[in-house]
Formats: C-alpha cells, sequence, structure tokens
C-alpha cells in the first residue's frame, strides 16, 4: 500500500524529495510545481525500473489526485516507495 500526503506537509517537504510530475509533457511546461521533473504517466506505468529506484521515495502527482492514485497503487504493488500528493496540481494551486 501507498501513502498520501496534504499540499501542506508536501510543501514543507520541498528541496528534499524527489517529485514526479504524471501529467502531460504540454500541462508541465505550461506550469508545474518546482523541482519536479515530467514522467507522464503512460511511460511511468510501462516501464517504471527505466525511471524509478526501488527503496527510495517519490512523490506523485497529476492534475487533481485521481490518476497519481491509481498510478502509486500500481507501483507500490511492483515494490516502488511511493506517495500520492492529495489534489495534484490543483491543491498546490490553491494552496
Amino acid at each position: 500500500m501507498f501513502k498520501s500526503i496534504d499540499i501542506n506537509n508536501f510543501k514543507n517537504k520541498i528541496g528534499d524529495i524527489s517529485i514526479i510530475d504524471i501529467r502531460s509533457i504540454e500541462k508541465y511546461n505550461s506550469s508545474n510545481i518546482p523541482t519536479s521533473i515530467n514522467i507522464p504517466s503512460e511511460k511511468l506505468i510501462l516501464e517504471p525500473s527505466k525511471y524509478l529506484i526501488k527503496g527510495k521515495d517519490y512523490y506523485i502527482y497529476c492534475q487533481h489526485g485521481k490518476t497519481s492514485i491509481k498510478v502509486c497503487s500500481m507501483l507500490s504493488r511492483l515494490g516502488y516507495k511511493v506517495i500520492n500528493v492529495v489534489g495534484g496540481y490543483e491543491a498546490w494551486l490553491l494552496s
């Protein structure tokens, strides 16, 4: 099972964590959370070992927080340490 983090606690961790934006490259390029990298969900699901290291924590967000739940669930079952950012990028904008 994966963990989740609310946007306020997430904001306090930025700078010391690995953040993955799973939205499209177009959405990422238009705006994103600082220090995040973009790996669209389709690519991450298809080849997680290409992008992730087992044992390392990754904070994952999408636009609203729904797709990231699905991606985190799948990656967690494969043995990756992922944390879902509740509310996604929309929560970031509203915080």
